[in-house]
């Protein structure tokens, strides 16, 4: 492990926390959005994470059946891929809304207030978890800096 990789990991998180947060804010304003650019009700997105170089490379595998541990600490974390959550918003009865169906039913878009704030609550509690790591990593520096003076 690098004398930098604390901040290149933290950085990595800080990153994937932020593209959350704007996924989920977007889920948010788009609660009540019952008719896309497809026709069909918004659909709750999401963000797919992965560990930055979770071992997989060669040279890890080869450590790895040597007994070397060390590449086997993570890189940080990067983001996989934004997925669309496929289950189906409830129907809600209102009849004189324009995407009501011949029965006056509307189906309402697959997101939950609820789950969205607690989500956003998470996320934005570890961009600041995040921020205090990369905070002590550079005073731990700073401090070593010092004692080589």
């Amino acid at each position: 492990m690098g004398m930098f990789d604390a901040l290149d990991i933290s950085g990595s998180a800080l990153s994937a926390e932020r593209l959350r947060m704007d996924v989920t804010s977007e889920n948010l304003a788009n609660a009540q959005t019952t008719r896309g650019a497809d026709g069909k009700p918004y659909r709750r997105k999401e963000v797919v994470l992965q560990e930055i170089g979770s071992g997989s490379t060669f040279g890890a595998q080869l450590a790895g059946a040597m007994g070397s541990s060390s590449d086997s600490a993570g890189g940080g974390v990067q983001v996989a891929g934004i997925v669309q959550d496929q289950s189906q918003g409830q129907l809600v009865y209102d009849p004189g809304h324009p995407d009501a169906n011949a029965q006056g039913y509307v189906r309402m878009p697959n997101v939950e207030s609820v789950t969205e704030m607690t989500d956003l609550i998470t996320e934005s509690r570890s961009y600041e978890a995040n921020v205090t790591a990369m905070q002590t990593a550079k005073s731990m520096y700073t401090k070593t800096l010092d004692l080589l003076r």
